[in-house]
């Protein structure tokens, strides 16, 4: 039996995949939730947003916010607001971009965040590299863990 409060981990095998899940997950998460996505250089994070964005409506392409750090995507459901913390070194660093405004509304989707957002509450999702090249392996938090049943079993 599986433990309730220990989440879920799916193997996602493509990238549609992964943009369902995102897509699945857009769809449980409320304005003002902070997602952080961990893992590896290109394991999937944006690809992962990508799919979030479509669910909540954002019409324009979402690509990695890497040299801006952050954008933000107003959507029909939700805004998204997309960041990439892999070059930001503090929380400091974070909250000096001044997107409190932006995030009123929104869900905020951060690349690489843990090491930025090590004292807050978020709803942190883990994807890695499984044996084969092609599987990434996405594990999800218990508020999460019914986004899994969007995936091919």
């Amino acid at each position: 039996m599986r433990d309730p409060l220990a989440g879920v981990t799916v193997q996602v095998r493509t990238p549609e995949q992964m943009q369902t899940l995102g897509a699945a997950v857009a769809a449980l998460v409320q304005p003002g939730d902070l997602v952080v996505l961990n893992g590896p250089l290109g394991a999937g994070k944006t690809t992962f947003v990508q799919g979030a964005a479509r669910a909540l409506g954002v019409v324009e392409a979402v690509t990695s916010p890497t040299f801006v750090i952050a954008r933000s995507h107003r959507g029909s459901a939700m805004n998204l607001v997309h960041v990439d913390a892999y070059r930001l070194a503090d929380p400091h660093d974070l909250s000096a971009l001044d997107l409190d405004d932006e995030l009123e509304g929104a869900v905020a989707f951060v690349e690489w965040g843990a090491h930025v957002l090590a004292g807050s509450d978020p709803l942190a999702i883990t994807i890695d590299r499984g044996r084969e090249d092609d599987v990434r392996l996405v594990t999800l938090p218990p508020t999460l863990a019914e986004a899994a049943a969007a995936l091919p079993k």
